[in-house]
């Protein structure tokens, strides 16, 4: 039987900026990946998100990015393989501090935007995020996609990874993501989200926007918690996931099946 996690980007508001919908996406999700005040979030903010993950009894994972908040983390910045690992270290252990004020154990480590993205391709970025998070807690899983940079960087230092797939971005041929400055980008429409995100899980693959077909794995599938349809994207996937016979359980676990099966 197949299983698989949902999560998303939450605890994005800073000060008096409102970001996504993170009260109606919660209930809604099994993991949830909280900013750490450098693209998003701030002290408040990262602590009542925790509370209201805990509450749900959803897992918690960081969310740390470049230092870029006026980009919300979006923009690549210049950043040596030192700077990317201490950033990441910081980001992390500022979460956690509010993760051990509420009694919860941090599930995993997810970079957020620019990072994301950059660490895919390069390696010393790649390494940097790795060697943060195996220095801090060897047993967080590192979030990423299949077959890049940062998933091989994790896999080297020691730590396990759980491959992510996206339902509201479009795909390049290599697995990545496609630019959100290229138009269709980002998806706004339901059925095709959540038709790309049943085929990753079911299929184990997903048709790139130059219409190849991408084989990869998928252990846990994100929708970004600022679009503006977030909500009903994971509301209608829950329902196909459930019709389609796939069990919805934590990112470890989906994990460990998989360690299981190989």
């Amino acid at each position: 039987m197949r299983a698989v996690d949902l999560n998303a980007d939450l605890g994005e508001s800073y000060g008096s900026f409102t970001v996504g919908r993170d009260a109606e996406l919660i209930p809604l999700l099994s993991s949830a990946n909280l900013a750490c005040g450098f693209h998003g979030g701030d002290p408040r903010v990262m602590d009542r998100a925790v509370g209201a993950c805990s509450a749900a009894g959803i897992a918690v994972g960081a969310h740390p990015s470049f230092p870029d908040l006026v980009g919300f983390g979006r923009r690549v910045l210049e950043a040596s393989a030192e700077e990317v690992e201490t950033d990441v270290l910081y980001q992390v252990a500022a979460l956690d501090g509010f993760c051990r004020r509420h009694g919860v154990a941090m599930q995993h480590v997810k970079p957020h935007g620019a990072l994301y993205n950059h660490a895919n391709r390069a390696p010393e970025v790649a390494r940097g995020v790795a060697a943060a998070i195996a220095s801090y807690d060897p047993d967080l899983l590192l979030v990423c996609q299949f077959g890049t940079e940062l998933a091989r960087a994790g896999q080297e230092a020691g730590l396990n990874v759980a491959y992510e797939g996206f339902l509201d971005r479009a795909y390049n041929r290599d697995g990545t993501l496609v630019s959100r400055s290229v138009e269709g980008s980002v998806y706004h429409d339901r059925g095709k989200a959540t038709e790309q995100a049943l085929r990753m899980v079911t299929e184990g693959t997903v048709v790139a926007i130059d219409g190849a077909l991408v084989v990869l794995e998928v252990d846990t599938l994100c929708v970004h918690g600022d679009n503006p349809r977030a909500v009903e994207f994971i509301a209608a996937l829950r329902d196909q996931l459930d019709a389609a016979g796939v069990v919805l359980t934590s990112m470890r676990d989906v994990v460990q099946r998989r360690a299981g099966r190989a």
